[in-house]
């Protein structure tokens, strides 16, 4: 069994509805509906709000806010 996080179907739908849900680029979708399947519970990133939390599971981080 491969530790790498591999594209399925799964994430494709995911990332679909994350587009729809959220109005996220299919791009940042594809990147937050990995995070998620992958059981991540952090994602860094400097384009999307920082704080904002995904499905209830996910919190975006901007590593360059500054309070």
């Amino acid at each position: 069994m491969s530790d790498k996080p591999t594209l399925n179907t799964n994430t494709l739908d995911q990332t679909l509805k994350i587009v729809e849900t959220y109005g996220f680029s299919f791009w940042d979708s594809m990147m937050v509906a990995a995070a998620l399947n992958n059981h991540c519970s952090i994602l860094y990133s400097e384009d999307l709000q920082h704080s904002q939390t995904i499905e209830g599971r996910l919190q975006i981080i901007n590593p360059f806010f500054e309070h």
